[in-house]
């Protein structure tokens, strides 16, 4: 069973020939997982979906991964996948529930009012018998988006700071345990290993099962377990603010929204030399 915004294969299969569904490939991994989605999504993907290339989605002029583009940037480029305003728009990636909740989370922070995900990607669509095709995406017709940013949902380094700070915020980082008490090297040059200092930790696999996020009583457990209250304000972090929308896609699952996503997460803030970084539990 799926909770919204996540929907089930059963789901999506019964309603993938509606003309206003629209389905996006949003597969990407990191390096050392040595994968290609662009040749995974032309050996197989759902009929019918578009493949959204989250780096060249994202401000390709900053020297951060996975920035949000401009409004209007973002807007352009998906209007050329053929995406626009008043369609449902479904995500899935390669991984079960990995790089999909971010495109989640910047479809929803640029205005996208019905933007869901896979639960379990598409590996759980193949379990399920449903079937692939392979080639390269279709051509589609250009339509018109419409990008409105809720800067609400974005929080930068200073943002962060004062929450460290006052407490106003929780501060909630979904890497690995090991590299949030700086016990392993960050995979990019320049950025120092551990953490904020005052930031909880809670690894984003915790959350999942199989691929799958877990039912809201679980999360909930979860989190206490990790001593992150989710009816407090939080704002999500990870490595490149990637897996910190798998935070916030559990806390909407749970109907208790995160305030805001660092955006530049530890890629930015571990490089600043004069920001402050723990190490330890």
């Amino acid at each position: 069973m799926a909770h919204a915004p996540l929907v089930s294969p059963d789901w999506l299969h019964d309603r993938l020939a509606a003309p206003d569904i629209v389905v996006l490939d949003a597969s990407w991994y990191l390096p050392a997982a040595g994968r290609d989605p662009e040749a995974e999504f032309r050996a197989a993907h759902i009929p019918g979906a578009r493949r959204f290339d989250l780096d060249a989605m994202s401000d390709t002029e900053s020297s951060l991964p996975h920035m949000l583009p401009r409004p209007e940037i973002f807007a352009a480029r998906m209007r050329a996948l053929g995406v626009g305003d008043g369609q449902q728009i479904v995500i899935y990636d390669g991984q079960g529930l990995f790089s999909a909740p971010r495109v989640w989370w910047m479809l929803k922070t640029f205005g996208v009012r019905d933007a869901l995900v896979l639960d379990g990607g598409l590996p759980a669509w193949i379990a399920a018998g449903y079937p692939t095709e392979d080639g390269e995406p279709r051509q589609a017709e250009r339509r018109h988006f419409t990008a409105r940013l809720d800067h609400g949902a974005v929080a930068d380094a200073t943002d962060v700071a004062r929450a460290l700070e006052t407490g106003s915020a929780q501060v909630v980082d979904a890497r690995s345990g090991t590299r949030f008490r700086g016990e392993e090297p960050e995979p990019r040059p320049g950025v120092r290993p551990g953490h904020m200092p005052g930031a909880c930790n809670l690894h984003y696999a915790a959350l999942q099962r199989d691929g799958r996020m877990k039912s809201p009583e679980e999360l909930a457990a979860v989190f206490a377990e990790n001593g992150v209250d989710p009816s407090r304000p939080i704002v999500t972090t990870c490595g490149s603010g990637v897996t910190a929308a798998i935070i916030a896609l559990a806390m909407e699952t749970m109907g208790r929204p995160a305030r805001s996503l660092y955006d530049g997460s530890w890629s930015e803030w571990g490089a600043d030399p004069t920001r402050p970084v723990a190490t330890g539990a």
